[in-house]
């Protein structure tokens, strides 16, 4: 059970174990989170700039934050309802996740803004973190909208609005036509991002991979990271290679409603330890 304090337009978050800042918010999952010479984050998510920092003591410090904004936006974001206590008691039945887990110790999947993931997960294809994060950067500077120094995420409507020649800026190569695409075809409709929580895993898939450039990895990525896809499990090369090798090639039984959370612990364990290698 955490603790919410509200003090000083700050809020204070005490007792919450399993949440770990650079795990969480430099693991791959999101783009616009940066961290300072003195450990103090910060990000901008949902059109809403936040500073955050873990004291010595554990607490958590959510800076120029009502107790509104952290109901309403960061206790959803930063999953702090779920219990990952629990879920890492049924990921270590079996030893290897156990030592992946102990591993990947803070990692917390965030729930983030639809639109928002889908365009980011398909700029990362082929890609690497700090281009990813380059672009990103030069895509809200360009078509968000500014709101005192900073700026949010542009809208699919803002995006669908535009040109090819327009989006050049981004220097993002063959990824411009598939923003384009997934931009247009959530404008129509043809795409609806708000009901893909709904839908069944593999259903869900199948709406995103309408979108051209979203393959099988983009979707789950998509689903895990902002549509609450537990089961989904984001597979390239790299991470089929760890299950490979970690696993004899199948995720163990116990994993499987948690799929995605383990693939976390997984991969940054498997990456960290350079157990596959440089």
């Amino acid at each position: 059970m955490i603790n919410v304090k509200f003090k000083d337009n700050n809020t204070y978050i005490y007792g919450l174990s399993d949440f770990d800042l650079p795990h969480t918010l430099d693991c791959g999952q999101a783009f616009r989170w940066s961290c300072d010479d003195n450990g103090r984050w910060s990000g901008v998510a949902f059109g809403k700039y936040l500073e955050l920092e873990k004291t010595a003591d554990g607490t958590i410090i959510l800076y120029n934050t009502s107790k509104e904004d952290f109901e309403n936006i960061w206790c959803d974001y930063f999953d702090l309802s779920r219990d990952y206590g629990e879920i890492i008691k049924i990921l270590s039945e079996n030893e290897t996740l156990k030592k992946a887990c102990e591993y990947s110790f803070g990692i917390r999947i965030l729930n983030q803004e639809p639109f928002e993931t889908l365009c980011s997960f398909i700029i990362s294809q082929n890609n690497n973190i700090k281009r990813i994060k380059g672009i990103i950067e030069r895509l809200c500077e360009n078509f968000g909208e500014y709101k005192s120094g900073y700026y949010s995420f542009p809208t699919a409507e803002r995006l669908a609005s535009l040109t090819l020649e327009d989006l050049s800026v981004l220097r993002s190569g063959f990824r411009a036509k598939y923003l384009l695409d997934a931009a247009k075809k959530v404008v129509n409709g043809e795409v609806n991002l708000q009901n893909l929580e709904n839908l069944p895993l593999d259903d869900a898939r199948t709406e995103l991979m309408k979108i051209v450039g979203v393959g099988p990895k983009v979707a789950d990525c998509c689903l895990l990271f902002s549509h609450r896809h537990t089961k989904a499990f984001p597979k390239d090369v790299w991470i089929k290679r760890a299950i490979e090798v970690l696993f004899g090639g199948e995720l163990p039984e116990n994993a499987q409603n948690y799929a995605g959370i383990a693939q976390q612990y997984i991969f940054f364990y498997a990456r960290d330890t350079k157990l596959l290698g440089e």
